[in-house]
């Protein structure tokens, strides 16, 4: 049982899932999956469901065809693999309509574009055609993780300083009419920075996210 155990959870399965945190990072690394960290970060909300969505979608599309891997014709893979991505992408698709119908129309196609995401299609093609369910598994959280964290920390930057809000409640005060009428930081005559709701701005922020995080990390910096 402990060698099972030790096999499971050894160096390297672990590293799959912190290695995409930080050293290869889908998005600040590998600068995959920038259209929906662009297109869907105005607010937290859907951003959030956006990367529980892509979770669900990769870590289930990895286990799928690393069970299949020996099965599938080498010619037809890419078949293979976008129709296993489709059919759990149509299931978040309806599951999202019936039980978060609004968070489903602030998403709109970017939800369907989950099948054509290159993190996906790109995990899909390099590691679980060729490894075990587990170690697929793994790999598929962290990199699921590794690109849900950047779109959240955009998309908290972006709604903060644009609205002033976080999921919807005032974190910054309240915004009246007039500084009398208005709290918090409104009332010291803070604005609101409605650049940040913009798109260029989603744009800016990656790219601070991605200067930053190179930076930092000395096995990123390019000689």
């Amino acid at each position: 049982m402990s060698e099972e155990k030790e096999a499971l959870f050894s160096k390297n399965n672990r590293a799959l899932l912190t290695d995409p945190l930080s050293d290869n990072n889908p998005i600040t690394v590998q600068v995959l999956g920038i259209c929906s960290a662009l297109a869907i970060t105005v607010q937290l909300k859907p951003a959030i469901v956006m990367s529980i969505a892509v979770l669900f979608v990769l870590v289930f599309s990895n286990l799928i065809v690393s069970l299949l891997r020996n099965m599938i014709p080498s010619r037809i893979r890419i078949i293979v693999q976008l129709l296993v991505v489709a059919s759990l992408v149509i299931l978040v698709d309806q599951v999202l309509k019936a039980y978060a119908y609004d968070v489903s129309k602030e998403l709109s196609v970017f939800v369907g574009l989950i099948i054509t995401n290159c993190i996906i299609m790109g995990r899909l093609e390099a590691f679980a055609l060729a490894n075990g369910p587990w170690k697929s598994v793994l790999d598929g959280i962290g990199n699921a993780a590794g690109y849900g964290f950047i779109l959240i920390v955009v998309a908290f930057f972006r709604e903060l300083l644009g609205s002033g809000k976080l999921l919807g409640y005032e974190i910054l005060g309240h915004k009246g009419k007039t500084i009398a009428e208005s709290t918090g930081l409104y009332q010291l005559g803070y604005e609101n920075n409605g650049f940040m709701l913009l798109s260029p701005m989603a744009l800016i922020t990656v790219g601070i996210i991605i200067w930053v995080h190179r930076s930092k990390n000395r096995k990123l910096i390019e000689n």
